[in-house]
């Protein structure tokens, strides 16, 4: 470009992509493919209507300007209805929604592209618009606020990524109902309340200096027992999805004989994962739903705390070859039965059953099965009835850290495998055995880790749709520091059952490592959504995160629950000191670095510098030397 020669002038930018373009990739290149072909040339119609021009268009992302902000802003305006239209007939998670971003700002041509910031606001606008949304600047807010029949809402000041100074952003609204009216998404940037807040002030004040002893007292009194207490009550007040939403309690094993408890628990998870696949459901996941078992709980504080519309409840007779399930779908609310039924079937008929059990309660919940569903579904686990009973035996000794346990199950997993040598789940689950033994065990000899690919690419082998080898995959690669090919399997996991919490978790955890650690909050705060009686590991990843955003207040607020709830797990006490001494508070940091010794004995004598799966060696050299800084307290 000649610098003499720059061209610059005013411009309206828009900037469009589709929603969950790499989910729609994931579940069915072919399709999305068609289905953008399709969207993009109504935009072109639409931008070229308005006497916009198509700038660039790689990917699902157009990037047009227009020399007329108001033509910008009911072009944008006018694309969403059509493609409201357009998506009339495809299910939910085959919607093609796209996000639209759009700001004025001064633009340099050169040829046919342009360049400048005022491109990349738009595309961070863009960015943070909901699907078949439009946000806006305030540069083009203040252009069109009494000229277009649309409505506004304030979304605040926004920090966008790369931009300096903070930007004014308004979501558009399109209800003709909100024509010429201003919403503000937080209180505090109405000109209403800041003119009252003076007075407010005073009233504040004084009700403060008045009771300051009674405040006093109940601030002393907080304890960890209130602070217990208030995390339930946030528990407890869980809205409810908007899809079906639904918990499967842990069957109950009538067959009055306790080693059978491993049938009724397995039909149990089966049951969940089938139901998860269904992307029109909300499916609570199996950690979540065995803090109830054995408890006498009623069904609509259960459905309080996990903030579901419905509960399965059933039980399992198994005598012999026969079995005998009862099952009944219950409204939480209500506590009216929704849909009930038993099955008295011989045990080879056991997953016919399993199966109309799912059908039965996709259809009472009016929930729309997609082709995509379908072929989730029926990815088939054995057609081995006693190697699916070990199988079953197997994965009880195996949800453990016990390493005793886990070898004791990998050799019934042996027998499954000797039985069905097409058992993909039972590959999967020895390969998580290896894994659990790495992680929580006192070896970390490489030879271990390797057992988890090992196995774990038997399983993808034998069976691709199943997604538990690319679980299995994905942990491997991201201690293996191969941040990319751990992303890849794990959102092809993901792909294959959507609602699995575990695997959002750990998606949220490689982000983590891998410089992404905004995405991994969003991830992970998404899986505590599925397991509200999350575990611990979820706690300790969040406060990760939030530690890596330099966010200490909520990295200590997570790591203080993790604390809570495990105190001898080492790591959330080495994060807390962590953000303690980012903070400045030595006494608590002191304390903090004793306990981490205390819990974890040879912390100081670790390789710390080869284990460590950061993708960026800074924040590695970063934990060596809070290490470092902790050892001085041994």
């Amino acid at each position: 470009m000649d610098g003499g020669k720059v061209k610059r002038r005013l411009a309206a930018i828009v900037s469009t992509d589709v929603k969950g373009y790499s989910r729609l990739m994931a579940d069915n290149e072919v399709e999305t493919i068609k289905a953008i072909k399709s969207c993009r040339e109504l935009l072109f119609q639409k931008i070229l209507a308005h006497h916009g021009r198509v700038v660039d268009s790689p990917g699902d992302n157009i990037l047009s300007e227009f020399s007329s902000v108001i033509d910008a802003v009911q072009c944008s305006v006018e694309i969403q209805n059509v493609l409201q239209k357009h998506n009339k007939d495809f299910p939910d998670n085959r919607k093609m929604e796209f996000r639209i971003g759009i700001n004025l700002g001064d633009i340099i041509e050169d040829d046919e592209r342009i360049y400048g910031d005022g491109i990349n606001i738009a595309a961070r606008l863009e960015s943070i618009a909901q699907g078949a949304g439009i946000c806006i600047s305030g540069s083009i807010y203040d252009q069109i606020k009494n000229k277009l029949s649309l409505g506004y809402e304030f979304l605040g000041n926004q920090e966008l990524k790369n931009i300096i100074d903070p930007v004014p952003v308004y979501r558009v609204l399109t209800d003709p109902a909100l024509a010429g009216k201003l919403k503000y998404k937080c209180i505090k940037d109405n000109p209403q309340y800041k003119r009252k807040k003076w007075l407010a002030i005073g009233l504040v004040l004084f009700i403060l200096i008045g009771g300051i002893n009674i405040y006093l007292k109940n601030y002393t009194s907080f304890n960890h027992t209130e602070r217990r207490k208030i995390i339930k009550q946030k528990l407890m007040s869980l809205s409810i999805p908007d899809k079906p939403s639904i918990a499967v309690l842990p069957f109950m094993n009538m067959s009055g004989d306790t080693e059978q408890e491993y049938f009724s628990d397995g039909l149990t998870e089966d049951l969940i994962t089938d139901l998860s696949k269904v992307s029109g459901l909300f499916v609570i996941a199996r950690n979540s739903v065995f803090f109830y078992k054995g408890k006498n709980v009623k069904i609509d504080q259960i459905g309080r705390e996990l903030g579901v519309k419905y509960i399965l409840e059933g039980s399992v007779r198994k005598v012999g070859d026969r079995v005998r399930i009862t099952a009944q779908l219950i409204d939480s609310k209500t506590e009216g039965h929704v849909w009930a039924e038993r099955y008295d079937r011989d045990f080879k008929d056991i997953f016919t059953v399993q199966d109309e059990v799912r059908k039965k309660i996709v259809t009472a919940l009016a929930v729309q099965v997609t082709s995509f569903d379908k072929k989730r579904i029926m990815v088939k686990k054995t057609d081995n009835l006693e190697a699916y009973d070990y199988y079953l035996k197997a994965k009880d000794l195996c949800n453990t850290i016990d390493l005793g346990k886990l070898e004791k199950g990998r050799k019934i997993l042996i027998e499954a495998i000797r039985l069905d040598p097409n058992f993909a789940k039972a590959y999967s689950a020895m390969g998580k055995t290896y894994f659990t033994q790495w992680i929580f065990g006192p070896d970390k000899d490489q030879a271990i880790l390797d057992k988890v690919y090992e196995w774990a690419q038997k399983a993808i082998e034998i069976n691709p749709e199943e997604p538990s080898g690319y679980s299995e995959m994905a942990h491997y690669y991201l201690w293996t520091k191969q941040h990319e090919a751990g992303i890849e399997k794990i959102k092809k996991a993901i792909a294959l059952d959507p609602n699995n919490a575990e695997w959002l978790a750990t998606y949220g955890e490689l982000l983590t490592y891998s410089n992404n650690p905004e995405q991994g909050i969003d991830l992970i705060t998404k899986a505590m959504r599925l397991d509200p009686k999350y575990p611990v590991w979820y706690l300790y990843g969040l406060g990760h995160a939030y530690f890596l955003t330099a966010d200490y207040d909520n990295a200590i607020l997570n790591l203080e629950k993790a604390v809570d709830q495990d105190p001898g797990f080492w790591p959330s006490h080495f994060l807390m000191a962590a953000s303690y001494d980012a903070k400045g508070m030595k006494e608590q940091f002191k304390i903090a670095a004793k306990k981490v010794l205390k819990e974890n004995k040879n912390i100081l004598h670790e390789k710390w510098e080869q284990r460590l799966p950061y993708k960026d060696p800074v924040q590695t050299k970063k934990f060596v030397e809070m290490l470092k800084k902790i050892e001085k307290y041994k």
